[in-house]
């Protein structure tokens, strides 16, 4: 007989520090009626984003007709939507049926994990990375491989490091991009360059681009799919962030390129297809909203562009990283993040968790360590740049305050 009920071993190594101990610490502040500057997750809501209000009209309107189950693939007028999207994204051949609707990008990311790695299969997964894809794989049996993307070349992944990285076990690539953590867009040669890898060495090819229509400055965002017509691919976006209805958990994953080598009833398709049944279908309120919210005019593109919220805000953020000694950052071309370098030797930081932790107790500011992003020195963190720009000012002169006496 059991004395203690454990969690399970599988999750021994598992990370999502994005919500982790110093979260948890933040949370027990709070509950002690401390105020706390959440800059830890990108989740527009609390920062005074609203959804579109023709998504608002059209989830009102059909929330009657969305009682019961869909599909498990999805609403059909999403998936045509979708198509639509991915067509105009240059991803060729996508059937209605390639295209499936997720509670968030999440839960997809979860599913195609489960349903590919067999224990001791390796994933390559860029290093930083958006820490579920690490967490689903490990838990899936598989043993995530971290390639490097380069802070000294723009953040971009390192092929040499990836070529290096690929052994017989090998059996996909992740791609993120643009880049959470690092705000990095991807540009041609490199997505090639990978494209060619995976073709030589028969991967999958997993692109998770969640901020493919939230790029600055003119920065065009090339979609990997559409450079690999044959070669499996695997691409995933939503509305969560564009639309700013993380609430809504309408996301969405597009398969293209070689199919028949994931076809047959003991190919990865039908693997996707049973754990897609399993789990019955996607929200259908999030679902109803996906076809009205990608016709027409895409509201983030006026906070993204010169004078707008996010824009501006993102420049507020950089201008204080600058004026800050001991920090530095390569500038953020999309997504709603910076994740600074910190000067270790003038800090003298060898573990970067209690950095956060430190600087949330001293100044309750909440911020995620570059650990939470597997990467793998203690010299970063990411910052959240949602909030309004006074409060981004607060930011910066706690975080001035802080560093112009810490010493771990």
């Amino acid at each position: 007989m059991r004395n203690e009920h454990r969690k399970s071993t599988k999750l021994d190594g598992v990370l999502y520090d994005v919500r982790g101990p110093v979260v948890d610490e933040a949370r027990r502040m709070r509950e002690a009626g401390e105020t706390i500057i959440q800059l830890n997750i990108g989740n527009p809501a609390p920062f005074g984003f609203e959804a579109p209000t023709l998504m608002t009209d059209e989830l009102i309107r059909r929330l009657p007709t969305s009682h019961g189950y869909s599909e498990s693939h999805g609403l059909v007028d999403a998936r045509e939507a979708i198509q639509t999207y991915a067509l105009r994204a240059g991803i060729v051949g996508v059937e209605l049926d390639d295209i499936y609707t997720g509670n968030g990008v999440s839960e997809l990311i979860t599913l195609c994990m489960q349903a590919l790695l067999d224990t001791g299969d390796e994933m390559l997964i860029p290093m930083p990375d958006y820490p579920l894809w690490t967490a689903t794989a490990k838990l899936a049996g598989g043993t995530p491989v971290h390639y490097l993307c380069d802070e000294t070349n723009h953040w971009w992944p390192d092929l040499d490091d990836i070529k290096r990285k690929i052994t017989p076990r090998t059996v996909g690539i992740v791609v993120i991009n643009p880049n959470n953590p690092t705000g990095a867009v991807y540009p041609r040669e490199i997505l090639e360059g990978i494209v060619e890898l995976a073709r030589e060495h028969n991967l999958i090819i997993f692109a998770d681009e969640i901020y493919d229509r939230m790029t600055f400055d003119g920065v065009e965002h090339t979609y990997l799919a559409s450079l690999a017509p044959d070669v499996l691919c695997v691409s995933f976006s939503g509305l969560s962030k564009t639309h700013r209805v993380a609430g809504y958990r309408s996301g969405w994953m597009i398969i293209s390129g070689n199919k028949a080598l994931a076809g047959g009833r003991r190919g990865y398709i039908e693997g996707i297809n049973m754990l897609s049944n399993m789990r019955l279908c996607a929200n259908v309120p999030g679902q109803s909203v996906i076809a009205i919210a990608l016709d027409g005019h895409q509201s983030v593109d006026d906070l993204i562009a010169p004078g707008g919220r996010i824009y501006e805000q993102r420049a507020t953020m950089l201008d204080i990283i600058e004026g800050i000694e001991g920090l530095s950052v390569v500038k953020p071309e999309a997504a709603l993040y910076v994740f600074p370098k910190l000067d270790v030797a003038r800090f003298n930081i060898t573990d970067d968790e209690r950095f956060a932790l430190d600087l949330l107790r001293a100044e309750q500011v909440l911020v995620v360590h570059g650990r939470g992003f597997n990467w793998h020195r203690p010299d970063h963190f990411r910052i959240v740049y949602l909030p309004q720009e006074a409060e981004l000012v607060e930011v910066g002169e706690r975080l001035a305050r802080f560093l112009s006496r810490y010493r771990q």
